[in-house]
Protein backbone atom coordinates (compact mmCIF):
# COMPACT_ATOMS: atom_id res chain seq x y z
CA UNK A 1 0.00 0.00 0.00
CA UNK A 2 1.34 3.43 -0.94
CA UNK A 3 2.50 5.61 1.94
CA UNK A 4 2.20 9.39 1.74
CA UNK A 5 4.33 11.78 3.78
CA UNK A 6 3.15 15.39 4.03
CA UNK A 7 5.74 17.74 5.50
CA UNK A 8 4.62 21.32 6.22
CA UNK A 9 7.04 23.93 7.53
CA UNK A 10 8.03 27.55 7.95
CA UNK A 11 11.65 28.64 7.86
CA UNK A 12 13.45 30.95 10.23
CA UNK A 13 14.53 34.30 8.83
CA UNK A 14 17.75 34.33 6.83
CA UNK A 15 18.17 30.60 6.25
CA UNK A 16 16.71 30.27 2.74
CA UNK A 17 20.00 29.76 0.89
CA UNK A 18 21.47 27.17 3.28
CA UNK A 19 18.12 25.39 3.51
CA UNK A 20 17.79 25.24 -0.28
CA UNK A 21 21.13 23.44 -0.56
CA UNK A 22 20.12 20.81 2.00
CA UNK A 23 16.64 20.40 0.51
CA UNK A 24 18.09 19.91 -2.97
CA UNK A 25 20.45 17.23 -1.70
CA UNK A 26 17.64 15.43 0.17
CA UNK A 27 15.53 15.50 -3.00
CA UNK A 28 18.39 13.96 -4.95
CA UNK A 29 18.94 11.23 -2.35
CA UNK A 30 15.32 10.20 -1.86
CA UNK A 31 14.83 9.78 -5.61
CA UNK A 32 17.35 6.92 -5.78
CA UNK A 33 15.84 5.04 -2.83
CA UNK A 34 14.12 1.77 -3.66
CA UNK A 35 10.40 2.29 -3.07
CA UNK A 36 10.36 6.02 -3.82
CA UNK A 37 7.45 6.97 -6.11
CA UNK A 38 7.43 10.75 -6.37
CA UNK A 39 7.91 14.07 -4.60
CA UNK A 40 6.24 17.46 -5.00
CA UNK A 41 7.01 20.77 -3.34
CA UNK A 42 4.72 23.77 -2.93
CA UNK A 43 5.20 27.21 -1.41
CA UNK A 44 2.08 29.06 -0.32
CA UNK A 45 1.79 32.85 -0.56
CA UNK A 46 1.94 33.11 3.25
CA UNK A 47 5.33 31.36 3.36
CA UNK A 48 4.29 27.88 4.40
CA UNK A 49 6.20 25.16 2.57
CA UNK A 50 4.64 21.80 1.76
CA UNK A 51 6.47 18.71 0.56
CA UNK A 52 4.54 15.59 -0.41
CA UNK A 53 6.49 12.36 -0.87
CA UNK A 54 5.00 9.02 -1.85
CA UNK A 55 6.61 5.65 -1.17
CA UNK A 56 5.69 2.16 -2.35
CA UNK A 57 5.21 0.91 1.23
CA UNK A 58 5.82 1.63 4.90
CA UNK A 59 9.22 -0.10 4.88
CA UNK A 60 10.45 2.26 2.14
CA UNK A 61 9.17 5.29 4.03
CA UNK A 62 10.86 4.13 7.25
CA UNK A 63 14.11 3.53 5.37
CA UNK A 64 14.03 7.15 4.24
CA UNK A 65 13.17 8.40 7.73
CA UNK A 66 16.27 6.59 9.06
CA UNK A 67 18.60 7.27 6.11
CA UNK A 68 21.88 8.59 7.61
CA UNK A 69 22.14 11.78 5.52
CA UNK A 70 18.44 12.45 6.12
CA UNK A 71 18.95 12.13 9.88
CA UNK A 72 21.71 14.76 9.69
CA UNK A 73 19.41 17.04 7.66
CA UNK A 74 16.61 16.53 10.18
CA UNK A 75 18.91 17.60 13.00
CA UNK A 76 19.98 20.70 11.05
CA UNK A 77 16.32 21.46 10.44
CA UNK A 78 15.63 21.53 14.17
CA UNK A 79 18.80 23.38 15.07
CA UNK A 80 19.02 25.87 12.19
CA UNK A 81 16.17 26.01 9.69
CA UNK A 82 12.66 25.51 11.00
CA UNK A 83 10.58 27.99 12.93
CA UNK A 84 7.80 25.39 12.82
CA UNK A 85 6.99 22.09 11.15
CA UNK A 86 4.30 19.45 11.02
CA UNK A 87 4.66 16.00 9.49
CA UNK A 88 2.08 13.33 8.81
CA UNK A 89 2.58 9.87 7.36
CA UNK A 90 -0.46 8.00 6.10
CA UNK A 91 -1.47 4.91 4.20
CA UNK A 92 -3.14 5.84 0.95
CA UNK A 93 -6.54 4.18 1.06
CA UNK A 94 -7.82 5.43 -2.28
CA UNK A 95 -6.24 6.83 -5.42
CA UNK A 96 -7.60 7.82 -8.79
CA UNK A 97 -5.87 9.61 -11.64
CA UNK A 98 -6.99 11.30 -14.86
CA UNK A 99 -4.99 12.98 -17.59
CA UNK A 100 -6.43 14.37 -20.81
CA UNK A 101 -4.44 13.94 -24.01
CA UNK A 102 -3.10 17.48 -23.79
CA UNK A 103 -2.33 17.45 -20.06
CA UNK A 104 1.28 18.26 -19.11
CA UNK A 105 1.30 15.37 -16.66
Amino acid sequence: MTVVTVFRSRLRDGVDEAYAEVAEEMSRLVRVLDGFIDEKFYLSPDGERVTIVRFRDAASQREWARYPEHLVAQRRGLDEFYAWYDISVSDETYARSFASGDSPG
